[in-house]
């Protein structure tokens, strides 16, 4: 499974924003982000990466195929 996890690093080392369970040698990769990107970078930089994980030709699944729905969402 790919996950996304926001991280740091504080001079030394790479610090994980989140808590995450990992396996020992679970492959990773580092994206580097510039210090200063400011939100038009940033939506464009989520753009990209959202655009390599879905395909133009992705299959829309109606809500009743979710077997455990997220309580928190809210249609639009």
């Amino acid at each position: 499974m790919n996950q996304t996890i926001p991280a740091h690093f504080d001079g030394q080392q790479i610090l994980l924003d989140e808590a995450v369970e990992l396996e020992p040698d679970t492959k990773l990769l580092v994206t580097v982000l510039p210090k200063d990107l400011d939100d038009n970078e940033w939506r464009s930089l989520t753009a990209q990466g959202l655009k390599t994980a879905y395909a133009d030709d992705e299959a829309e699944y109606p809500l009743e195929v979710i077997k455990t729905p997220n309580p928190d969402y809210e249609p639009r």
